[in-house]
């Protein structure tokens, strides 16, 4: 398997961005408004649909969604943990800290597809059940709190939360989805994967990227090393089969989520400090992802 080749697409996004608001002069407010556009409508809808797209039979699934859960929940206290040891700014910390547990949904479906085919989607359906509304809590959770925004309305005006819960529910009580309807959303949700990633590289800005290197390796090295390897013991501990070992430690492996930066830059973080954390530990996770899936086989 060529954990690059899958990474080098999302990698020439994020460049593309770059380059566009580095050497396209395009009308003031053009990047802040296609934000809006991707957080607002398009990401959601990706939420919801990478939700409902494969039913969820909770018994069978529970002892591998607690084992994402536990993972989740040891990236989470670990990236607070940084907080604390680093010092980093309340304001630039509330956007970062996401890096250090949120995974690109994009690169874990793929990889779960070649790994074990549609069993392995499966298994990244209930992970993507599981890890994304709960990410997405503790996500604007450390952004509300560092803004000094009500926590409990921020949540419950988040977009991505909304459109994980509805997901969850539509799920969880067998709706079905008329035909046109899904296509829709497919289509907003597709358009997405790379104007979320453009927009990566558009954040890009080097004067407001500097300092807190610190806690920017730390924060890099919880997702692509600590998780991992807490997955693998986790896995271990709850007697998981060889296909679902693999995936949960996929999940702690692949590298942060494009949507980080999104989020930030809606709820009044430092978008180019978490574009930077975000491109390295997609640069990175090319080299640690394919060794971390070959020490779970």
């Amino acid at each position: 398997m060529n954990t690059l080749l899958l990474l080098l697409p999302d990698l020439a996004l994020i460049a593309t961005g770059a380059a566009l608001a580095r050497w396209v002069d395009w009308a003031e407010g053009f990047w802040s408004s296609l934000e809006k556009l991707v957080y607002y409508v398009l990401f959601p809808a990706l939420l919801f649909t990478a939700i409902v797209r494969n039913r969820i039979d909770p018994s069978s699934a529970a002892p591998f969604a607690l084992g994402v859960l536990a993972v989740l929940l040891f990236g989470i206290a670990l990236g607070a943990l940084g907080g604390r040891i680093f010092g980093i700014e309340s304001r630039r910390f509330g956007g970062a800290v996401q890096c250090a547990f949120r995974f690109n949904s994009y690169v874990a479906l793929a990889l779960a597809h070649r790994i074990g085919g549609d069993a392995g989607v499966a298994l990244c359906a209930v992970m993507v059940a599981v890890a994304v509304p709960t990410g997405n809590i503790a996500a604007v959770w450390f952004l509300a709190r560092n803004s000094g925004a009500g926590v409990l309305k921020a949540l419950l005006r988040n977009p991505l939360v909304l459109a994980t819960a509805c997901g969850l529910a539509a799920n969880l009580t067998g709706i079905e989805m008329p035909e046109p309807l899904t296509a829709f959303l497919n289509r907003m949700g597709a358009a997405s994967i790379a104007l979320g990633l453009i927009l990566v590289g558009a954040g890009l800005k080097p004067s407001g990227a500097r300092g807190d290197d610190g806690f920017a390796r730390y924060a890099v090295m919880v997702k692509l090393l600590a998780m991992p390897m807490a997955a693998l013991v986790i896995a271990r501990a709850l007697g998981l089969a060889p296909l679902a070992t693999q995936v949960l430690v996929l999940f702690g492996a692949v590298p942060s989520a494009s949507a980080c930066y999104i989020l930030a830059t809606r709820m009044g973080s430092d978008g180019p400090y978490v574009a930077r954390l975000i491109t390295a530990s997609t640069l990175i996770s090319a080299i640690t992802l394919p060794l971390w899936l070959v020490w779970a086989r």
